[in-house]
């Protein structure tokens, strides 16, 4: 009988690997500044073009890489987060470089730029369908630059589920939020074809960042919220319950400072909610969960959107009582007192981060563009 199994190629196998990281632009810049943000990246700029689509490039000013690692890092299985399978239950980082960079070049056209400030020069790795095509000196401040171009080229039946622009646009600008709110201390900027969506500074706190996001009035519709059970710490921002409204709502969620989606957290926090607001109210919720790194798998999804807790039930009770305490406390109906600060304050400070900003593309951020709503 002929055999009928075959062992696929490299390039087959890194491509459907691609499939599994890369589902669209939003994924790959996800992926992308993770990494900036494991190198340490305290100012990260993102630059896209037709959506993601046709052009990515993000910029930090991490602590960038050797010659050896950046070469190394586009090969598949290439990691420094990782040393053994023990290292898996105890994952702390997001991963630095070679995991997701193998699977992106797989499907594209990338050029890597990375100096770790050590050598007394940079490097260059272009890669073209998944095959180093050169390794060159490169002159660069230290930090690393990825720039993505013609994702998909090579597997156009994938490129055909792509949506428009201006829809892939928008995911990217989500994407970009929810790591934004979850590191505050680090600086962010988004350009899509030259026009700036997100300008945020480092920000003193979440109600900051949030307030730089979608303005003062709705942050101080927010009430602070600290809890602690069982191993449990949970912390974060409710919306007030008579702001809270039946339209689209804003909730992240996040565990150790990990943006992830988990549908029955969002309905234990509704839960603790229960009586205090009308029914089809939807409360804004930025909740963030700190838990032992056993205690969380964040492996179980390709693209790390999804985690797995080791007791789920744990964690629903520990956020709706947390919400639940913080809505019964005396004087819960104040919200964050900013009175003292001026209200240009903190788009001066947005103003200020966009003077000083990290731009060795050249790329000026223009004043007067407003952050995205």
């Amino acid at each position: 009988m002929a055999r009928t199994i075959a062992v696929l190629p490299d390039t087959v196998a890194n491509q459907i690997a691609a499939g599994e990281v890369v589902e669209r632009p939003a994924s790959l810049v996800k992926e992308l500044v993770e990494n900036a943000l494991d190198a340490g990246a305290r100012r990260i700029e993102i630059q896209m073009e037709g959506g993601g689509k046709g052009r990515v490039r993000v910029v930090d000013d991490g602590t960038g890489m050797s010659r050896e690692d950046a070469v190394v890092c586009v090969d598949r299985h290439a990691t420094s987060k990782i040393r053994s399978a023990d290292d898996l239950r105890r994952i702390v980082s997001f991963g630095f470089r070679g995991e997701a960079l193998p699977s992106i070049a797989a499907v594209s056209r990338l050029t890597l730029e990375t100096a770790d400030g050590e050598d007394p020069v940079g490097t260059r790795v272009r890669v073209e369908g998944g095959r180093v095509t050169s390794v060159e000196d490169h002159a660069r401040q230290r930090g690393t630059t990825v720039e993505v171009r013609a994702l998909f080229f090579n597997v156009r039946a994938r490129a055909h589920f792509l949506r428009s622009v201006s829809t892939e646009a928008r995911a990217v600008s989500e994407a970009v939020t929810g790591l934004a709110l979850a590191h505050l201390r680090v600086g962010f900027t988004l350009l899509s074809d030259g026009r700036t969506l997100l300008a945020l500074p480092p920000a003193r706190d979440l109600a900051e960042r949030v307030a730089t996001l979608w303005g003062e009035d709705s942050a101080h519709t927010l009430l602070p919220l600290a809890s602690a059970r069982e191993g449990l710490e949970v912390r974060g921002l409710i919306q007030r319950p008579d702001a809270a409204v039946p339209r689209l709502r804003r909730a992240f969620l996040f565990v150790n400072d990990r943006p992830f989606r988990e549908a029955a957290l969002v309905r234990a926090a509704d839960r603790g909610y229960r009586t205090t607001v009308p029914p089809g109210a939807r409360p804004w919720l930025f909740l963030e969960l700190a838990v032992p790194p056993d205690a969380v798998d964040v492996n179980v999804h390709p693209s790390k959107a999804e985690v797995r807790f080791r007791d789920l039930a744990v964690v629903e009770a520990g956020v709706e009582e947390g919400v639940r305490e913080t809505l019964g406390r005396i004087g819960s109906a104040a919200t964050f007192d900013r009175s003292a600060e001026r209200p240009s304050a903190v788009r001066e400070r947005r103003d200020d981060f966009q003077t000083a900003l990290f731009v060795p593309t050249g790329v000026m951020v223009a004043e007067g563009d407003e952050v995205a709503s």
